[in-house]
């Protein structure tokens, strides 16, 4: 559970608990809520995602969260005085990797970690809550199993090539 830091850190609390269940019932997990601008200039900010597993959120399921959002907020609106500009989205591919089910939705994904011992780049074949099964790029022919509380930070890499063109 996220809520954002900064001017609007207690609106984007309120927010949170209010919109949670909305984004839950709806089928998606509430990663973020942020309140940025001030004046006419004020922008919501709700950050959803798949709850787990392998996958993205597509467009229809974004679209109906996005129209239940908004009507809650409709709801709860003297959370929020005048007006404002609402953005839903997802992640998005460059979100860093910091929570046990953000590298269980990176299974098959290409991905940098930065560990206690150091860097190491490949694809994420298995994970769970306390370790990732990672298949290195480098010319190391086995996976290495790397526990979660070694990981200091972890990013999903641009790659242009199909997990099944990648295990080829």
């Amino acid at each position: 559970m996220s809520r954002s830091q900064g001017p609007g850190a207690d609106v984007g609390a309120l927010l949170f608990e209010a919109l949670e269940p909305v984004v839950t019932d709806g089928g998606l997990f509430l990663e973020d809520v942020s309140v940025v601008g001030s004046g006419r200039h004020r922008v919501v900010q709700v950050t959803v995602d798949l709850a787990d597993g392998p996958g993205g959120v597509d467009s229809d399921l974004l679209a109906d969260v996005s129209k239940a959002v908004s009507t809650r907020l409709d709801e709860v609106d003297d959370l929020i005085d005048g007006a404002y500009l609402l953005e839903v989205s997802t992640p998005g591919v460059s979100r860093p990797l910091t929570e046990p089910r953000h590298f269980r939705r990176a299974v098959g994904r290409l991905v940098t970690l930065t560990t206690s011992g150091g860097t190491l780049t490949g694809r994420i074949r298995e994970a769970d809550g306390t370790a990732i099964v990672l298949q290195p790029t480098a010319d190391r022919a086995e996976p290495l199993t790397i526990p979660l509380a070694d990981v200091v930070r972890g990013t999903v890499e641009v790659d242009f090539h199909r997990v099944d063109d990648a295990q080829d």
